[in-house]
């Protein structure tokens, strides 16, 4: 499941340095000046998830295979995009590839590092760029108003999509994001076609000094969080510098860095799984002597579904999964105590996956 999360944000917020952390590499230039990120870069990302190492306590494998989520590091947006300035529709072009956006807020103040606005202010640049994003949309969905109104009048199969457009259109010209507009089952379909920057869901990175990370954030952030909680989007507070050092350092050290610095674990780890979370992502497993292995897919997903996520064959010849929970394993200590213990269930082409499940696939093509 190919899935991306981009990476947004003003020039010299941190973006770069942040990618480079999540990926273990320098493949994002970071430098002290606007637009040192051209064309994007696309990271791979290990899911932290300790329940994988968990289950190789009493299931013993050969390989362990974690899953992943793709991060995207992509230009810095200015003020007046929408309208072509600094890299205008070559950036609204690489968000509108993406599934989410984390967009990293400056909440650090440094003179060594110049802001293009001349000044901190957070909700300032967030403004920016959801304005952008908006006048953006606006700009799209106005050309298709006027393109399928008239074919809405004589072909009542268009119904739904021009309403769709309309409502999403009168939300837009409110100021408001394209996921504002209230729409029904029949509507949704045409706004997910529409690749709208506004329908993403978003989630917030605030950006913060070494000192402010180990107080948990400061004055910057508390206006972020109370921007986002009005918006219905979620914060993380993180500092891209330390935890671009944290990635180079060997793992046995990095513990010992974390605990001098009062944290007990990456804030990349939070960042992550949030973006999973953001995604509306879940994980089964498959475990064997052979293999263990974490897999994704939506919540909500069945277990035909959750099948082709391994192999399409998987889902053509389902018969039945046969599943327990992980959180019954590490209770009991092993297969066959979970299976004795009545907790081992043969489920059929309706059972809903849940998260932590641990699936065996009856299958015949």
């Amino acid at each position: 499941m190919a899935l991306q999360v981009g990476i947004v944000g003003l020039p010299n917020v941190g973006k770069s340095t942040l990618f480079n952390a999540l990926t273990s590499t320098k493949k994002a230039e970071a430098a002290n000046y606007p637009f040192c990120t051209i064309d994007p870069n696309v990271g791979v990302v290990t899911v932290p998830d300790p329940r994988l190492d968990q289950i190789t306590q009493f299931i013993k494998p050969q390989t362990v295979v974690p899953t992943i989520i793709e991060f995207v590091d992509i230009a810095g947006l200015v003020k007046g995009a929408s309208q072509g300035e600094g890299l205008g529709n070559q950036f609204l072009t690489h968000i509108r590839q993406t599934d989410a956006i984390v967009q990293v807020v400056r909440c650090f103040d440094d003179p060594n590092v110049i802001h293009v606005s001349g000044s901190v202010d957070p909700l300032r640049d967030m403004e920016i760029i959801n304005t952008e994003l908006m006048l953006a949309d606006l700009d799209s969905v106005d050309k298709k108003l006027k393109r399928i109104e008239k074919m809405a009048k004589s072909d009542p199969k268009m119904k739904n999509e021009f309403e769709c457009t309309r409502k999403v259109h009168e939300v837009l010209g409110k100021g408001l994001p394209a996921r504002a507009a209230d729409l029904d089952e029949n509507e949704r379909p045409f706004l997910r076609d529409m690749h709208l920057l506004t329908a993403k869901p978003v989630l917030y990175a605030c950006n913060v000094s070494e000192e402010d990370m180990a107080k948990g954030g400061n004055a910057w952030v508390e206006q972020v969080r109370a921007r986002a909680k009005e918006e219905g989007n979620n914060v993380v507070v993180i500092c891209s510098a330390m935890e671009a050092e944290i990635s180079t350092l060997p793992k046995e050290e990095q513990a010992d860095f974390l605990a001098s610095m009062g944290q007990t674990e990456p804030g990349l780890n939070r960042l992550i799984l949030a973006a999973y979370e953001l995604l509306g992502l879940q994980t089964y497993f498959t475990a064997g002597e052979k293999e263990v292995r974490a897999w994704t897919i939506r919540a909500g997903t069945k277990a035909p579904q959750a099948a082709a996520v391994i192999h399409t064959d998987f889902e053509k010849g389902f018969i039945r999964a046969e599943t327990y929970h992980c959180s019954d394993l590490f209770a009991l200590k092993s297969e066959s105590a979970v299976k004795d213990a009545g907790k081992y269930r043969s489920e059929g082409k309706d059972y809903v996956v849940k998260d932590g499940d641990v699936l065996f696939f009856r299958f015949n093509v």
